[in-house]
């Protein structure tokens, strides 16, 4: 699925989603009232477009660390003959939240999520084992909020 295979209620959707969802008993139904649509197509929209590809994640956003939790971001310079191994062997991992290919000789960058702290460097540990390559971690030194909004 490509963003041409968007109707304009996909793209409203989208749009409208990236701002949140409401706080209310049924989300989806008051979204969907905003939207003049039904309930049950606005769950068949999101099911096709995560299914095609146009959606990678939809899910709640949780403050890791508040929880007890760690993140942090990290990187490995992968050759590239070894890429496509090494991405199946990174997102193996439950704590990679996600990971994107950057022109750099640190080529893979990748965000950990763990349920501890002490999972980061154990998680990136296994990660050097899995894969072979030093992790370069890069945790949070300050925090800023960026309000990234992709308009479709």
């Amino acid at each position: 699925m490509t963003l041409d295979d968007l109707d304009g209620v996909d793209r409203r959707l989208i749009n409208r989603l990236q701002d949140g969802l409401p706080l209310v008993a049924r989300p989806f139904a008051a979204v969907a009232k905003e939207l003049d649509i039904a309930e049950g197509d606005l769950l068949y929209r999101l099911e096709r477009l995560r299914e095609g590809g146009v959606l990678s994640r939809f899910g709640p956003m949780y403050h890791a660390e508040r929880l007890g939790g760690g993140l942090t971001l990290a990187a490995l310079a992968v050759p590239e003959s070894d890429y496509d191994e090494v991405v199946a062997t990174v997102n193996a991992f439950p704590e990679v939240a996600h990971n994107y290919r950057r022109e750099h000789e640190l080529n893979m960058w990748f965000v950990l999520a763990t349920e501890t702290r002490e999972r980061i460097s154990e998680t990136i540990a296994g990660i050097e084992a899995a894969t072979g390559l030093p992790v370069y971690n890069m945790p949070k030194e300050e925090e800023f909020h960026v309000r990234l909004h992709l308009p479709v």
